[in-house]
């Protein structure tokens, strides 16, 4: 597996290259990779069926200059900046078929994540479909996109985040798992006590992940931008 550490300038670009990653892999047959990045900047991003409307305040966010983007993937809407490591891992289902099971796929790939961090942290519990806990407390949240042969995987990993800021910029949902019970989000996340580079460190050696990627798509990065992740019309269409 090759490994990518690149944050590009702006969360459209960076949400964009996580997709072209996983188009490139299923056109051209490309290795699996291992991506990190971490914006410099805090932004929201709303999973793909998420509602814009149910889930985000956006008079709080336009007045902390906080924008409002959107993924490819599913899962819930979240609110990420610094102190928020995130992790993609674009994978070949046919390697690995039990990969093809969305809720197969979630556990194995989530238990290889738990199995990185018990070196340092013990009572690490998987919730379905996609979330990681300490003591009931979420420090990881993941979602997916599939092609025909290839899956792309990505979440986050909260170590130094500002927690107090998700409750300015989001509301609280309305599907809840059953594990957050009636908690606000304050008390229901976590940072992991540790920092970026033994996070880094770990997924690398837990996926393998020693050569350098060489290049990244880029062109098909700025056309993903252009049309989807700068698209207002794509942001708000829920």
């Amino acid at each position: 597996m090759h490994f990518l550490d690149l944050m590009l300038p702006t969360p459209e670009e960076n949400l964009a290259l996580d997709e072209a990653m996983l188009v490139a892999a299923e056109e051209t047959g490309g290795g699996e990779t291992l991506r990190v990045w971490e914006s410099a900047t805090p932004f929201v991003v709303l999973g793909y069926f998420c509602r814009l409307a149910d889930d985000v305040d956006e008079v709080a966010c336009r007045a902390d200059g906080v924008p409002i983007l959107r993924r490819v993937s599913g899962g819930g809407t979240v609110l990420q900046g610094p102190g928020c490591l995130n992790f993609a891992v674009v994978l070949d289902m046919r390697g690995e078929p039990a990969l093809r099971d969305i809720g197969r796929s979630h556990r194995i790939i989530l238990g290889k994540i738990a199995g990185a961090l018990a070196p340092r942290f013990s009572g690490i519990e998987f919730h379905p479909p996609n979330d990681l806990s300490i003591a009931c407390r979420k420090f990881s949240g993941n979602a997916q996109r599939r092609r025909r042969d290839w899956l792309l995987h990505h979440g986050t990993l909260l170590y130094d985040f500002p927690l107090a800021s998700v409750a300015r910029c989001l509301r609280e949902p309305q599907r809840r798992p059953d594990y957050r019970a009636s908690r606000r989000h304050d008390d229901f996340l976590m940072n992991l006590a540790t920092d970026r580079e033994w996070l880094v460190a770990r997924l690398r050696e837990t996926w393998h992940a020693d050569p350098v990627a060489a290049d990244w798509p880029r062109a098909l990065t700025a056309e993903l931008v252009a049309s989807r992740y700068a698209n207002p019309e794509w942001i708000r269409r829920r």
